[in-house]
């Protein structure tokens, strides 16, 4: 097993919240000083000028983050125009921030039933969403808002002009499909 592939995509999965050297430990059932050989190889191959992310060590963990000598590039992907459509994955996220909110990743995670860190990050970029303080939960997470922004690009004057949903109609349609299509059958 190629250890250092397996480490580079822990790093991937993990995303923003970044591994730590001990979780790197546990993961990969090495000791210490072959996770520091492992995390410091990697780092070198990513330290090549070819390269446009790198390892950082931020708040105790280890993440993959893009190069600052490459951010005006980043800068223009988020402000082109041709970017400024929503995908599906957007405005699904987007429609659970604007009727749940304010409202953690967690909770939007739950009921998308996917991780939404990259999609919440696109429509913070895009200034759809805010962060909005911090939640009262256990590791105090971020709570995120719609924006004045949001509002303009849906032609809103006030998050109140959000059409409704009717939840209950849902679940009741739901049910009689499933009383009409699986019925008993009497085999008398």
């Amino acid at each position: 097993m190629n250890l250092l592939g397996v480490l580079e995509g822990i790093l991937f999965v993990v995303g923003d919240e970044g591994v730590t050297l001990k979780q790197v430990c546990d993961i990969l059932e090495i000791e210490m000083e072959g996770a520091k050989q492992l995390l410091a190889e990697l780092k070198a191959t990513y330290d090549n000028d070819s390269r446009g992310i790198r390892i950082s060590y931020l708040g105790d963990a280890f993440k993959l983050t893009t190069k600052k000598e490459h951010k005006e590039y980043y800068q223009k992907l988020i402000e082109n125009p041709d970017s400024n459509t929503l995908s599906q994955a957007a405005l699904e996220t987007l429609a659970i921030i604007a009727y749940n909110q304010p409202i953690t990743r967690a909770e939007i995670d739950e009921m998308r039933g996917v991780n939404n860190l990259h999609m919440i990050r696109k429509l913070v970029a895009k200034g759809l969403v805010k962060e909005a303080g911090k939640s009262t939960m256990p590791g105090r997470p971020n709570l995120y808002v719609t924006t004045s922004e949001f509002l303009d690009y849906f032609g809103l004057s006030s998050i109140s002009e959000l059409p409704t949903i009717k939840k209950e109609e849902e679940v009741e349609e739901d049910k009689e499909l499933f009383t009409s299509i699986y019925k008993e059958e009497n085999h008398d």
